[in-house]
Parts: C-alpha cells; sequence; structure tokens
C-alpha cells in the first residue's frame, strides 16, 4: 500500500484518507506579483505529480491551490509600478497558467483567490476573537493569541518557551506576545481594503489559507502541501488557528517538498543564482526541465547544474528514442514493470526509483525493435501509460524530436528538412558520399542531428 512521509509526525506512514477512496489535498500556492522562479516550479510539479499518481490509484482527489493575490509584496510592486494591485495580480496570474501549463502542471480542481475569500476570512477571525484566541490591539490590528493553542510547535518542532527566549518585546509593541501573528491589518492611505467588525484593512497572510481550506475541503482534509520553507512559521500558524477553531486535527498528512540549490548554494536573488521557469525554457524543452524536476525525490534538496539539466535532457531523449517506431498501441492489463513503477512510487513518491524503471522498461523495448518482437506494442505503450503518471512521454513522439509541422525552428520547417534528409539519402544510394556528407553538415549548422540505423534515417533536432 502507498505510503507517505509526514512531516508532522517526520515517519512514514501508510496512507488512509479520512473517507475511502476519496483524497482531499490542499497545496499553498503563488504570491502573484513576479514571474516564478524554478522553487515554484518544483512545489507545482510535485504536488501535481501527486495528484496524477493518487488518481491512477484510483483515488477520487480533489485538489486545491490557493492565489495569495493581496499582501505585502503585492501592495509594494503595485505601488512601484504605478498600477492597481488588481492589474498586477491578473498579469502575474496568467504567467504563472503560461509556466504551469509549460511545464505540464494540470490545473486544480479548485483554486481560491484570497480576494474572492474576505467574507470567509472574516468569519474565521471572528470565531477566534469568540474563543479568546485573538485580540485587537491598540493599533487596530487584529492579532492571534498564539499561547492559547497547546500544541503550538508540533509540526515544526518549535516550543513556545524557547520562542519567548529567542525574542526580545520592544516597548512600544503592541502585540501581547512576539509570536501573536497578525490576522487583520487595518488600512493605510491608498491602500486595499474591506470592511470588517474591526475597521477597514486586509487579511493577514496566514488567515487566508486556513480560510480557504476550510470552505474547499472542510475543517478536516487528507493532505496540506507546499515548500519546506512554509513549514514555520506559515503552516505551524494554520494549525494552530484551524485546530483552535474546531477542536478538530486540520490536516491528517503534510507533505513538504525540499529546497532548489544552485550550484549547491541557496537560490537567492541576493547570490545572482536566481533563474525564473521563463529563464530556464529559454534553454530546454519544458519537459525536459520536468524530468529534471522529478530526478530528485521530493523532500531531498534539488541542486540545478548545467550538467544535472543536460543529464536530465539525455536521459529524456533516451525514453523517446525507444518509443521511436515503435507502436505504442497494445495495453497489457498488467506486468512485472507495472508492479515495480507503483511499488517505487507507493514508497512515499520515489521518482527517481520510478524513473529507473521507466529507463529498464525503454531497453526492453529497443531489444524488442531489434528483433521485431511480438511484445513491442506491449512493452512499448506500458512506457507511456508508466511515463503519463509522471506527466512524461505525452508529446507526440516526432513532435518531441522535430517540433511541429507548420512552424518553422531554427531557421528550417520540417518541410525543408524532410527534403533535404531525401536528397542526401539520394546521394547515398547513388555513392556520392560528398554531397551526402555536404547535406549532413548543411543541417548539423542548423542545430538538426541525422541518425542512420537499421530502420532507416531519421533526425532530430538538437
Amino acid at each position: 500500500m502507498l505510503h507517505v512521509y509526514n512531516s508532522l509526525n517526520n515517519q512514514k506512514e501508510p496512507f488512509q484518507p479520512l473517507e475511502d477512496g476519496k483524497v482531499k489535498m490542499y497545496v499553498c500556492g503563488m504570491t502573484v506579483y513576479d514571474f516564478c522562479h524554478l522553487g515554484h516550479a518544483r512545489a507545482m510539479v510535485v504536488f501535481d505529480m501527486v495528484a496524477r499518481y493518487l488518481r491512477y490509484r484510483d483515488y477520487y482527489v480533489k485538489y486545491v491551490r490557493n492565489i495569495t493575490d493581496i499582501d505585502d509584496k503585492i501592495i509594494k510592486r503595485a505601488n512601484e509600478n504605478g498600477e492597481d494591485f488588481l492589474a498586477l495580480t491578473r498579469r502575474f496570474t496568467e504567467a504563472m497558467y503560461e509556466d504551469a501549463d509549460a511545464l505540464g502542471v494540470l490545473r486544480p480542481d479548485a483554486e481560491p483567490k484570497a480576494t474572492e475569500s474576505i467574507p470567509l476570512i472574516i468569519d474565521m477571525i471572528q470565531r477566534l476573537i469568540d474563543k479568546g484566541a485573538a485580540y485587537q490591539a491598540s493599533n487596530g490590528d487584529v492579532y492571534s493569541r498564539v499561547d492559547q493553542f497547546s500544541s503550538y510547535g508540533k509540526l515544526s518542532g518549535k516550543n513556545i518557551e524557547d520562542l519567548r527566549a529567542g525574542e526580545r518585546i520592544a516597548v512600544d509593541d503592541v502585540k501581547e506576545s512576539p509570536y501573536d501573528f497578525v490576522l487583520w491589518k487595518m488600512a493605510k492611505p491608498d491602500e486595499p481594503q474591506w470592511d470588517s467588525p474591526w475597521g477597514s484593512g486586509r487579511p493577514g497572510w496566514h488567515i487566508e489559507c486556513s480560510a480557504m481550506a476550510f470552505d474547499e475541503l472542510g475543517e478536516s482534509f487528507d493532505i496540506h502541501g507546499g515548500g519546506l520553507d512554509l513549514q514555520f512559521p506559515h503552516h505551524e500558524n494554520e494549525i494552530a488557528m484551524s485546530e483552535t477553531v474546531t477542536d478538530k486535527p486540520f490536516a491528517k498528512y503534510w507533505m513538504h517538498n525540499g529546497h532548489v540549490r544552485v550550484d549547491q548554494e541557496k537560490m537567492s536573488k541576493s547570490l545572482g543564482n536566481f533563474f525564473t521557469i521563463r529563464d530556464i525554457l529559454k534553454k530546454y524543452k519544458a519537459e525536459e526541465v520536468r524530468f529534471f524536476l522529478l530526478t530528485s525525490g521530493y523532500r531531498s534538496p534539488l541542486n540545478y547544474t548545467e550538467e544535472n539539466l543536460q543529464q536530465a535532457k539525455q536521459s529524456l531523449l533516451k525514453l523517446y528514442t525507444a518509443l521511436r517506431n515503435a507502436d505504442a498501441t497494445k495495453m497489457p492489463e498488467q506486468s512485472e514493470y507495472k508492479d515495480r513503477f507503483v511499488a517505487a512510487m507507493d514508497d512515499d513518491f520515489n521518482t527517481p526509483a520510478a524513473i529507473a524503471v521507466l529507463h529498464e522498461l525503454a531497453v526492453e523495448v529497443n531489444k524488442a525493435k531489434e528483433s521485431a518482437a511480438e511484445n513491442l506494442g506491449e512493452l512499448a505503450a506500458t512506457l507511456v501509460e508508466l511515463g503519463n503518471v509522471l506527466g512524461l512521454l505525452e508529446h507526440d513522439v516526432n513532435e518531441y524530436f522535430q517540433g511541429d509541422a507548420d512552424e518553422s525552428e531554427d531557421g528550417l520547417a520540417v518541410a525543408d528538412i524532410d527534403a533535404l534528409v531525401a536528397q542526401r539519402n539520394q546521394a547515398r544510394a547513388d555513392k556520392n558520399w560528398g554531397e551526402a556528407d555536404r547535406i549532413r553538415d548543411e543541417l548539423k549548422d542548423q542545430g538538426i542531428v541525422i541518425e542512420d540505423g537499421a530502420g532507416g534515417t531519421s533526425w532530430r533536432r538538437e
């Protein structure tokens, strides 16, 4: 059966959803004020993979991923640009969709926005106040009262007493305790604002996710996911608020994907090693980037280097090469490779082990092609099916190698390349080796690789 590493208990546990056959999953989404970077890409791809695999295992999945479209960073960026914050967030939400679509990330089943959830947020804040777990400070802001939640720190392992010892409360601090966090911020001049019982203002970040998760999935659900950097304080605060309100467990399983590092250093703008998805897609195909993001276990740090991207590119190329000239239409009900793939994925979504199964299967496909084995179609179809579970091998094979036939790429359209390859084949048939080499070199200069094999001549773009 499927086992999942639960950050709440720091161990792998058998996966048993609250309701048989159904999985409710909430993942913290983007704050839409800039283009998505590689860290965002990893989170999107990881939890897309999780949703895909759960569905492959015949679970009904409701996958919710929120959009944070109001916070300090958004307001600051909109002011710097001299534009309305909604125009800013709409623009970068569309950019996020473009990047996610390119990476093969399926749209979540629900994608609530903070600005469209204000009544839900206000209601939850009021419930916390009614329980004595929140208060309005002298500056008008509303804060949580963290020490009312006795289990605070159970996700991150942090202790309130340790936090208290590590903080100093300034004389003019309006908070009762340094670790209390804001739920509702009073409006400043020219800032976005909404009416509330405590005055016009806007929500704090932490309360947004709790309110939206409640609305979409109920007071208790199965999986809460996000990047490791969100474990504290964001997810810890979500637990404190949500479980204070309901006296019920908020999420049963907590999943956190690891950080992205660049040449073994943490990716950051200050170090100049910060890459947006769009930066990377200028050099690599989107599926190559997705493949790279799945080559490491989702909880492990992922090291971004040109060498690692090139290795991913070559590994994916081997899978598509195996499928070339193989009719992947005859699907077996079961196979050794399916069993091993499922065993790998059942071990906390072990994508490196699952990809290793794909490569072993590709070797068998190549052997079957060489021997014209009867099971070639079954092997190729199994490779496609299992690749699709990871969001891989979803492209037409010829299109992957050659691009869209109707579009010119690198200066040569598909029809032009096919014509040159035909001329080269004729030159070889006429034993005009000089002309054949000239055409090969001309194509090479245009980024076209010619591959001669037992099955004839094929070509691909570099």
